[in-house]
């Protein structure tokens, strides 16, 4: 693979699976611009990064709030130009006995995850340029919770069904412009963020952390979590000229775990 002339945007690119992505899209010679909520994280990781001569520069971004993504998009086309790949992988995990969650819970982790997606595609289709082009790859970080129901995880497992119907969507319809829109289903990937998810897990079945860690590899065909580079992976290859008639379809990477 090789990205040399692309203009890469990330979102939740400072940990986890968008950190693995930014640095597979950097060491192909893109130029890269990701975003986080956190000005701190974005800054030490553009810093490491660029020490390694990566062509990389980043914003805070709140996806929740339009006015951020507008700001984050248009930082990142007077960085680098117009975007030829997006990568919507901000996103947070939010639980627990449904009849007992607040609707702020509910609606945070929605808006996050779903209404994000939404923000970022369509600042980066219009002020970010890339309707005006010819090629583009719109990539959304979704999850097998998104094609199945997760007990005591209903505000992610919708908004995760929520992204995989738009990639659809939006796929069908973008499909005779050269640009595709795919997601990318992760099951259990070792991150920060499944860390806080066995954390929250233990807390609601009572028990240790590592039994909730050892109950979940049991679930997975191959016995073990994917890692964060085996999904950036898979996203670096839907970016490719090859995968170009791969669009409107979400794709898992969990190790044997979901088989639709």
């Amino acid at each position: 693979m090789n990205f040399a002339d692309k203009v890469v945007l990330i979102t939740g690119g400072t940990s986890g699976i968008g950190l693995a992505t930014a640095e597979l899209f950097g060491r192909q010679g893109a130029s890269v611009y990701i975003g986080a909520r956190s000005t701190t994280n974005v800054t030490e990781q553009v810093k490491r990064y660029q020490q390694l001569d990566f062509s990389i520069d980043g914003a805070e971004v709140d996806v929740r709030d339009s006015g951020s993504v507008s700001n984050f998009v248009s930082s990142a086309v007077t960085t680098f130009g117009p975007v030829d790949i997006l990568v919507n992988s901000a996103g947070i995990s939010g639980g627990g006995v449904t009849a007992d969650l607040s609707e702020e819970v509910w609606s945070n982790v929605v808006d996050t995850n779903l209404n994000g997606t939404f923000r970022l595609t369509h600042a980066v289709l219009n002020n970010g340029g890339m309707r005006s082009k010819p090629w583009g790859r719109i990539i959304n970080i979704a999850s097998t919770a998104g094609k199945q129901g997760v007990v005591l995880g209903a505000p992610y497992s919708a908004s995760k069904h929520g992204v995989v119907g738009f990639t659809k969507a939006l796929g069908n319809e973008l499909a005779p412009t050269g640009i595709t829109v795919n997601a990318v289903c992760p099951g259990y990937v070792e991150t920060p963020m499944a860390q806080q998810v066995r954390r929250n897990y233990a807390a609601l079945y009572d028990i240790s952390e590592e039994a909730v860690l050892a109950k979940f590899n049991s679930k997975i065909p191959m016995g073990r979590y994917a890692t964060p580079d085996e999904v950036a992976g898979l996203v670096g290859y839907l970016a490719t000229d090859s995968a170009s008639s791969i669009t409107a379809q979400a794709l898992n990477v969990c190790g044997g775990l979901g088989n639709f």
